[in-house]
């Protein structure tokens, strides 16, 4: 029975406009068809963080930010501008890369809700909150949306309180809104199990391809160029990292740039979007031709 202070013609009127706006919002348009056709630029989940990103981002640190650095500052800045005017708002740093300052210059008058800035902090800093609060000074922002642990190879260091320092300051910064998000960058398969187990991770980055180069291996960081180590124990972790809810975001696709074969370059995309536990991803471009390359691959890949 309808109320009485709405009559059967206006319920009518009422009930189409409603099924016509569920018609137009974004919710059900992305629902309605499972096939809808997937591509590179696509704005994804983070695991279950909140969070979304482009499905391909940008790492700017490629050897430490040294090949970026040599494009020169310019160069530079039209590179992240040319991602941002393809699709890819997803952007990588690190406080020991030496562009870290020059993203936050490339991102200036940008939306910035609309970008997924992460950094990572290096080492055991006296004071993480200084730490943190400096990368937000360099980035041009009030906060950034995911910060990591960089580069961990200790085994054990979830249970060690030099780190559980660092820890609690991430879970401060991210208290006071400083971050959106916190984890961890591994460069060994004991670190990286230790951070599958820990509930202090969100999001996780992790080297992955089918080739094995500079993928997390049983000791050292893996930085060797003839070093190869086996995928199998790392997809295993990502898969329990997914299981578990974290933003899972994979790096080193190209091989840290030895990929120079397309044919290597392509098998690597192909195998990461294959993946249904890897969320997202992270290549460094150095010219605007890489970042359409990738593209393109990827949305090869993802065509099926």
């Amino acid at each position: 029975m309808l109320p009485r202070s709405l009559n059967r013609r206006e319920f009518i009127r009422t009930s189409a406009a409603l099924a016509g706006t569920a018609l137009l919002s974004p919710l059900a348009f992305s629902t309605s068809d499972p096939t809808a056709k997937r591509t590179a630029v696509d704005q994804v989940p983070l695991g279950r963080t909140g969070i979304r990103l482009s499905r391909l981002g940008m790492g700017t640190g490629v050897d430490g930010g040294k090949v970026q650095v040599a494009l020169g500052k310019e160069n530079f800045v039209r590179v992240i501008r040319h991602a941002y005017d393809q699709g890819i708002t997803s952007f990588d740093t690190s406080d020991n890369y030496a562009t870290v300052s020059w993203v936050g210059d490339a991102i200036k008058g940008l939306p910035r809700e609309k970008l997924f800035v992460q950094t990572k902090i290096s080492g055991q800093p006296s004071d993480p909150l200084a730490a943190i609060d400096a990368e937000r000074k360099k980035l041009n922002t009030d906060y950034i949306d995911s910060v990591l642990i960089h580069s961990q190879i200790v085994a054990g260091w979830t249970g060690m309180d030099t780190w559980k320092r660092i820890m609690d300051g991430f879970d401060e910064a991210k208290a006071r809104k400083w971050i959106r998000a916190k984890g961890v960058s591994c460069h060994n398969l004991p670190a990286l199990r230790d951070a599958t187990a820990s509930s202090f991770n969100e999001v996780h980055l992790v080297r992955v391809n089918p080739q094995g180069k500079y993928v997390d291996g049983p000791g050292g960081r893996g930085y060797t160029a003839t070093e190869t180590n086996p995928v199998d124990p790392v997809l295993t972790q990502i898969k329990s990292m997914h299981a578990k809810g974290r933003g899972v975001i994979g790096m080193k696709l190209i091989g840290n740039g030895l990929f120079t074969d397309p044919a290597d370059r392509d098998k690597a995309i192909r195998f990461a979007m294959a993946c249904k536990d890897i969320d997202a991803v992270i290549i460094g471009f150095k010219n605007t031709a890489e970042v359409d390359e990738a593209i393109q691959r990827i949305n090869r890949a993802l065509a099926g």
